[in-house]
């Protein structure tokens, strides 16, 4: 029997819809899901699971180490736990701007106060002062100032000139910092992308309160979804996340990915809605019972990115992406003789197989 486990906190809906789901397809043959359940950790021992998903690592450094001990007895983590401990926002910034994903203009900076352990000389390589009037006029007013690695809306500020800059810097502590464009977007979408080939496009409004944000419509050309679509897949083939989001806003007709470091992403009932709950519980439960079948004891289970793996054979980023990648499609104006119009029968929400 493979078993696979989903590792969870506070969440109420979407864990227990997904054993659910996964013991109806399966019917108990030879598959079944259960609630993780950890009693002992020991060293190079496997705790029976083929599949594990994890919502809840990210806060609990327990279970991280946990899940890296299953990862190399052969279980297949979602995700890769060894590539999340080492992700950050800032560092898939810069990955994008290297495999054609546009994204919006952003400076990393050192945390305000120093970590603990250091004094100055531990800072003899850094200039002081930063050249601020460069980072300022490269980035621009207003501009979002945010933690480089992280998530949930914390610490971010919005700034517009170096005064308030300053203030929100001091503020900061030992957090490492990103400076970042603000973008005026006509649209913005929120993204899943599960099993780097599943995307669901859904429309989203980061202004509004919580509770409101997918409740709102685009009218979204069929060009501009299929760019969107495209940056999903690359980024999350790049960076090797079965289970991811993705945010993409629309400047003049160019979709700029926003944030696409959600490895534990949103997907309770009462936040996502109905149809997004639904579609995220099918499609991780299908990729679970996939890894499930393919599982094979003993061996590398875990999904390695194509960064990695560039790395791995040492071949540059343009190498691989000229050998398995696709071009990105155009983001120019539709071509009206064809019958792309704006806004005409495209869904905004999309589901690709």
């Amino acid at each position: 029997m493979k078993k696979i486990g989903i590792l969870f906190g506070m969440e109420n809906s979407f864990p227990w819809a997904f054993i659910e789901r996964v013991n109806q397809k399966t019917g108990g043959n030879n598959i079944m899901a259960e609630p993780v359940r950890i009693d002992k950790v020991i060293q190079g021992e496997p705790t029976g699971y083929a599949v594990v998903i994890d919502r809840i690592s990210q806060d609990v450094p327990f279970y991280r180490g946990w899940l890296k001990n299953e990862a190399l007895t052969g279980c297949a983590v979602v995700n890769n736990p060894f590539w999340w401990s080492a992700d950050e926002k800032f560092f898939n910034n810069a990955l994008a701007t290297k495999i054609g994903v546009a994204v919006p203009k952003t400076v990393l900076l050192p945390s305000h106060a120093m970590p603990p352990g250091t004094t100055e000389e531990s800072f003899r390589n850094l200039a002081y002062p930063l050249d601020w009037d460069a980072i300022f006029n490269y980035i621009g007013w207003p501009a979002f100032f945010k933690p480089f690695a992280g998530g949930g809306w914390k610490n971010v500020y919005k700034l517009h000139n170096p005064e308030e800059f300053y203030r929100a810097y001091s503020e900061t502590g030992e957090l490492v910092m990103m400076l970042q464009e603000e973008v005026t977007f006509d649209m913005y979408f929120r993204c899943y992308s599960i099993d780097q080939r599943n995307v669901r496009i859904m429309p989203y409004e980061p202004r509004q309160p919580y509770h409101l944000r997918y409740r709102t419509e685009w009218q979204a050309p069929k060009h501009i979804l299929e760019a969107v679509e495209w940056g999903v897949l690359q980024l999350n083939q790049y960076l090797g996340y079965d289970l991811n989001t993705v945010e993409f806003a629309i400047r003049d007709g160019v979709p700029l990915a926003i944030d696409f470091c959600n490895p534990a992403p949103d997907a309770e009932y009462n936040s996502v809605g109905h149809d997004n709950f639904h579609w995220v519980v099918e499609a991780v439960s299908d990729m679970a019972i996939r890894k499930a079948t393919e599982h094979v004891d003993g061996r590398d289970n875990l999904s390695w990115g194509k960064f990695m793996q560039a790395a791995v054979t040492r071949r540059s980023l343009h190498e691989l992406g000229s050998a398995n990648l696709s071009t990105p499609p155009s983001v120019a104006a539709p071509n009206t003789e064809r019958g792309d119009r704006p806004g005409a029968d495209q869904r905004v929400v999309r589901e690709v197989s």
